[in-house]
């Protein structure tokens, strides 16, 4: 026989050794395997029938309740938006009743704005940083909203963390008016090196935008100071 008939036999052997092995420990563990398998199933039934028959429904009647809020948001009552009126509620109770649902996660940004637009922004702060979402553009407003309410608190540092945050979206419409709001609040620190550095990736790299065309002004105004 030669070695490659002998290699070949010899893995042969090594698998049907770790087959018989399992067999073995199936044979002896059968009651705890069993148990396994049925909680794995009953695991995966109950989360099935949640999603069915709770979630589903509760979301569905979420959006429902969320229609006026949306509708007060829309036209800048922002309180209304948040507190809901007498016969339907504000995004407040929709986050509070409803937390599970996407509805919900969407409300806190709408908080988020509307306490912005109201001027409570450590309240616009805590309801932002509790949104997610896929939207990766609704995501970048958000931060970048976040960035607009630390600056009015007077925190130009963490306004500029998330300015930068919300500008990697390298969103042609959005990216250039973060790295604008950025590079100000880094000249409001002195930081004139960094605040032109965030002028000149504008003017690089988003030329076509509005703040593209007039970022010269910015920068010849940092050169002559």
């Amino acid at each position: 026989m030669t070695k490659k008939h002998e290699k070949a036999d010899s893995s042969i052997e090594v698998v049907e050794n770790a087959l018989g092995r399992t067999e073995q420990f199936i044979e002896d563990n059968q009651k705890i395997v069993t148990s396994v398998v049925l909680g794995i199933i009953v695991i995966v039934a109950i989360y099935l029938a949640y999603q069915k028959f709770y979630l589903k429904p509760l979301e569905e009647e979420a959006q429902s309740q969320m229609f006026v809020a949306e509708q007060y948001f829309a036209r800048d009552s922002f309180a209304l938006a948040l507190d809901g009126d007498v016969n339907y509620p504000g995004f407040i109770t929709i986050i509070d009743e409803y937390s599970a649902t996407k509805a919900a996660n969407l409300a806190n940004y709408y908080a988020g704005i509307s306490y912005l637009h109201l001027g409570q922004f450590e309240n616009a702060i805590d309801y932002l940083k509790n949104f997610a979402s896929d939207d990766k553009e609704l995501q970048f407003i958000a931060l970048g909203a976040i960035g607009d309410a630390f600056m009015e608190l007077n925190k130009p540092e963490d306004a500029i963390k998330n300015y930068k945050n919300a500008a990697t979206s390298e969103d042609e419409l959005f990216a250039p008016i973060y790295l604008l709001k950025a590079g100000n609040a880094l000249e409001s620190l002195g930081k004139k090196d960094e605040a032109l550095e965030v002028y000149q990736l504008i003017k690089d790299k988003y030329k076509e935008s509005y703040q593209g065309r007039i970022i010269d002004k910015y920068i010849t105004r940092l050169q002559l100071k």
